[in-house]
C-alpha cells in the first residue's frame, strides 16, 4: 500500500517526464513487469491515498485500474499480494534468466472479488493484523533499542575508566603540557586556504558553514585567519571549559579564527595521546583553576601549559593512543547502529498509525 500522507516517491526531474502516461487514481495497482526471481514478478502496490499528488507509474511497471468498479480502495494491494494469485503467475511468467509478463496475461489470472462490504471488512482485518505485527515488532525494537543504549553507555565507561587510569598524575616522569606543546600562528596571507573551519565541542574540527546552518560568518578577507593543519589543535578560549578543543584529523588544513589558541605537539610526543588526554577529569580540573576573566572566563595558552601532565615513552603513548581511538571507533559504530534501529521504529510508527 502506497499512502502518500506519510510515504514518499521519487520526483521526476523537468524534462524528464515520459511521453505518453496516465495519472494514477487512489485504488490504482503498479505490478513489476519483470524479475530474475519468479517471487517478484507481478509485485503489487496499491495505491491507497495520494494525498493530492500527481502520480505516475515507472518504467518496469504495468499500471492496473478496476474500471469496471467491482472493488473498493485498500482491496487489492492485499488481493494481488495473495499466494494464490502469486502461483498463477509463476506459471505464466516467461524468460529464462528474467522473468516477465505483459498486461495481456493478466486475462490468465483470477482473484476472488466478494461483495464490497466484504472487502472492506477484509481490507481492515488484514490492516489490523499488519498493525498487530507491527505492534510486536516495535516491542522487540524497544528492547534491541534498550539493549544498544546499555552497550553503548558501558563501552564510554570503559574509554572513560581508561583514561582516567592513564591520564592521572602517578609515578611517571611528571612534567607540564607547555614542554610538549608549541604554539603556532601561521596566518592566511593573500587568503590562499577557503576552507573555514570551527570547533565544536561535540564534533570536533568541522566546516563553519555545518555549524551555522550554511550561513557564512566569517570575515571577507580571512588573511588574518590562522592556518591549521593535520594533527595541530585549537581551541576557544571562551569555550574551552565546555570541551571546545579539538585535533584536527578530517581535514588537511584549513583556516579558523584569529581569536584561535592553535599548537601542536613537539616530535617526542604522540598527537593522540595528547588528544585523550584533553578528555580526561584531570585536565578539566586544571584548567578550572586557570581560567581568567570577570563576564567571559577564558583560557590563555600560557595557562594551558602550566598544566601538569605524565608523559610515559613514545612506545606506550602510541600504544595508549591506539587502544582510546579503537574504542572510540567501536562507540561510533554502535552508535550509527543504534540511530539505525531508531529510524526503524519510525518507520515502523508511521506505517502503524495510518
Amino acid at each position: 500500500m502506497i499512502d502518500l500522507s506519510k510515504d514518499k516517491l521519487p520526483n521526476i526531474t523537468n524534462g524528464n517526464t515520459p511521453k505518453n502516461y496516465e495519472l494514477c487514481q487512489e485504488g490504482d495497482i503498479a505490478f513489476a513487469d519483470a524479475s530474475e526471481d519468479t517471487n517478484e514478478v507481478a509485485k503489487a502496490v496499491e495505491f491507497y491515498k495520494l494525498n493530492g499528488k500527481a502520480v505516475i507509474c515507472g518504467l518496469h511497471t504495468i499500471h492496473g485500474r478496476d474500471n469496471h468498479q467491482k472493488t473498493v480502495v485498500g482491496y487489492k494491494g492485499y488481493a494481488f499480494s495473495s499466494m494464490a494469485f502469486h502461483h498463477q503467475i509463476r506459471r505464466i511468467a516467461q524468460g529464462t534468466k528474467i522473468y516477465s509478463i505483459n498486461s495481456k496475461n493478466f486475462s490468465e489470472c483470477y482473484i476472488g472479488i466478494p461483495s464490497k462490504e466484504e472487502q472492506k471488512k477484509i481490507a481492515t482485518l488484514l490492516r489490523l493484523e499488519e498493525q498487530k505485527k507491527i505492534a510486536k515488532l516495535l516491542s522487540l525494537l524497544d528492547e534491541r533499542i534498550a539493549t544498544q543504549n546499555k552497550i553503548i553507555e558501558d563501552l564510554k565507561k570503559l574509554k572513560s575508566a581508561i583514561i582516567e587510569i592513564e591520564y592521572t598524575p602517578n609515578t611517571k616522569t611528571t612534567s607540564h603540557i607547555g614542554n610538549v606543546i608549541e604554539q603556532i600562528s601561521k596566518r592566511n596571507k593573500n587568503n590562499a586556504i577557503q576552507s573555514v573551519l570551527s570547533v565544536s565541542n561535540r564534533q570536533g574540527f568541522i566546516k563553519q558553514s555545518d555549524q551555522f546552518e550554511n550561513r557564512n560568518v566569517a570575515s571577507e578577507d580571512t588573511s588574518n585567519y590562522k592556518i591549521v593543519e593535520k594533527n595541530d589543535f585549537a581551541f576557544n578560549p571562551a569555550r574551552i571549559n565546555v570541551g571546545s578543543i579539538a585535533r584536527l584529523t578530517t581535514f588537511e588544513n584549513g583556516i579558523v579564527s584569529p581569536m584561535y589558541i592553535c599548537f601542536r605537539t613537539q616530535e617526542n610526543v604522540a598527537p593522540e595521546y595528547i588528544d585523550f588526554f584533553f578528555e580526561s577529569k584531570h585536565f578539566y580540573c586544571e584548567i578550572q583553576k586557570r581560567l581568567e576573566g570577570s563576564v567571559r572566563q577564558c583560557l590563555s595558552f600560557e595557562g594551558l601549559c602550566n598544566i601538569p601532565f605524565s608523559l610515559p615513552s613514545l612506545e606506550m603513548q602510541q600504544r595508549i593512543g591506539k587502544r582510546l581511538f579503537t574504542l572510540g571507533q567501536k562507540i561510533k559504530t554502535e552508535t550509527d547502529l543504534l540511530e539505525l534501529l531508531n529510524k526503524q521504529k519510525q518507520y515502523l510508527l508511521r506505517q502503524m498509525f495510518i
